[in-house]
């Protein structure tokens, strides 16, 4: 889809590095022809993300923190400067504390619990309250990610499970009520990756060779696949989609149980 998003301008929120999903997305969205800009949190993700955006052409990059109102409207203010309008928003923001990404989901933490769905969940709709009067006159697409353990349990995914579930029914609800605007928002479930995320998950690694090993492709979900779906999404090939929970996990999500040669 080379040239799909040409003209077409967007914000990339979540990057961590270079093997960030949100990079994979990003890095697919610049090659498909579309500027972008890049929030951030803090000096330390700054200086991760400064190399990586000057790498796709971007000097735009925003110091956004999804639990603080102000901080968000002075972003928000910020990219508005720069553009009136915008095209796309790339939501992969997500938050849980690691020592309760494994054990048992009843010792779930009532703060940790409150935390981790206000960062991965709500925080969605604060930008996308805020995107909105920037895609209003033209529409756009918001995208965010998910995964599998919003609907089926997940050794050691525990409260993110729950987070991720709710989120899945935000982009729903806000898929609806921003549709009449031509706003459409979609979410990405890749199956499970090499990711700075992925690893504060218990037994990452037995989860990714898990699942490699029994998808109908006999593969992961890879950083390209998801970038090229994010460039389907948000280009006009993806004008009639929204309110969807696309998978990218190799097939994984249509299994019964593990195939014959590992029963």
């Amino acid at each position: 889809m080379t040239g799909s998003l040409k003209g077409k301008r967007g914000l990339v929120m979540g990057v961590a590095n270079e093997r960030s999903i949100a990079w994979g997305i990003a890095k697919a969205l610049s090659e498909a022809g579309a500027e972008l800009a890049f929030a951030y949190q803090g000096d330390n993700f700054a200086k991760r993300v400064k190399p990586l955006a000057e790498s796709v052409g971007s000097d735009l990059l925003v110091d956004m923190d999804v639990t603080d109102d102000e901080g968000l409207d002075a972003g928000f203010a910020q990219l508005a400067e720069r553009w009136p309008t915008i095209d796309f928003l790339v939501h992969a923001v997500a938050y849980s504390d690691k020592n309760e990404l494994s054990g048992r989901f009843l010792n779930t933490s009532r703060a940790n619990f409150k935390h981790s769905l206000e960062i991965s969940a709500y925080s969605f709709i604060e930008v996308a309250r805020r995107a909105h009067p920037m895609m209003v006159e033209n529409g756009g697409t918001l995208l965010t990610l998910t995964y599998q353990g919003s609907h089926r349990v997940v050794p050691n995914y525990n409260v993110m499970g729950v987070a991720k579930a709710a989120l899945e029914s935000v982009t729903a609800y806000l898929a609806n009520d921003l549709g009449p605007e031509g706003i459409r928002v979609n979410a990405i479930s890749p199956g499970p990756m090499k990711t700075l995320a992925g690893s504060a998950i218990g037994g990452a690694r037995r989860t990714y060779k898990y699942t490699e090993a029994n998808t109908p492709l006999r593969s992961n979900a890879t950083l390209e696949a998801v970038g090229g779906t994010a460039v389907w999404l948000v280009s006009d090939a993806g004008s009639c989609t929204t309110g969807e929970v696309v998978h990218v996990d190799g097939g994984f999500h249509i299994l019964g149980m593990p195939q014959l040669e590992n029963l």
